[in-house]
């Protein structure tokens, strides 16, 4: 006997992403103004509804390439939001996810979505629920941050001691000792000195560095622990 799921209510299940960037300053996010109502014309996060053949992570994936046209991005699920009233045209329940974007690559972001960059300190409200979105997701970077190196993905390939010290305090909105950041970060031994310089902050300049992925791997297979 086959169970007859007639008699259950029907609900809508969306995804909604919280994309974060980073200038070399401030950690920045991706907002969209919206084009239809209700609340047409105010900032909103990027989503889309889950299609009958897809995943909600296949879905999450596909609103960010809409988007952006990028791929393979570090992307993570955060949390369900499933309040009764939190959309005023229907029952719509919408699982969360966020996303680092390193600013530098090659993004082309869709016209169609009147997509900006803004500030996070200096972000607008936002519709709905999305406010409580970017303040879960931020919780969430700043534990991830903190105890794994997904931090690089938000810097380009090469980048400067002070670059990483400008990005851990724009996440943790906080200002750290120069020597005692960089002494940390050396002590990790998961980074590699590339002996070539950015000469556009000083006459001097400052060495350029890469993270080393596969080291990190090898260290974290022997018990390594992340920590900044």
């Amino acid at each position: 006997m086959t169970e007859d799921y007639s008699q259950y209510p029907k609900h809508l299940v969306a995804v909604d992403c919280i994309i974060f960037g980073f200038d070399g300053e401030n950690l920045k996010i991706l907002l969209v103004k919206r084009n239809f109502e209700p609340q047409m014309g105010e900032w909103s996060l990027m989503g889309g509804f889950i299609g009958s053949d897809e995943t909600s992570d296949e879905a999450a994936t596909r609103v960010l390439h809409t988007l952006t046209g990028l791929e393979n991005i570090y992307l993570e699920q955060l949390k369900c939001y499933t309040e009764i009233k939190r959309e005023p045209t229907a029952r719509i329940m919408s699982i969360s996810y966020y996303a680092l974007i390193n600013i530098e690559k090659d993004i082309q972001i869709n016209e169609q979505y009147n997509a900006e960059w803004v500030e996070l300190k200096k972000a607008p409200d936002l519709i709905f629920d999305h406010n409580d979105m970017v303040k879960d997701a931020v919780a969430r970077l700043r534990r991830r941050a903190s105890t794994r190196p997904i931090g690089f993905e938000l810097l380009p390939e090469k980048f400067t001691m002070k670059d990483l010290q400008n990005l851990y305090e724009a996440i943790f909105d906080e200002k750290f000792d120069k020597r005692n950041f960089t002494s940390k970060v050396n002590s990790l031994d998961i980074l590699v000195n590339t002996n070539k310089k950015d000469m556009s902050s000083s006459r001097k300049g400052s060495f350029l560095y890469r993270f080393d992925e596969k080291k990190y791997n090898k260290k974290i297979s022997q018990g390594f622990m992340f920590k900044i």
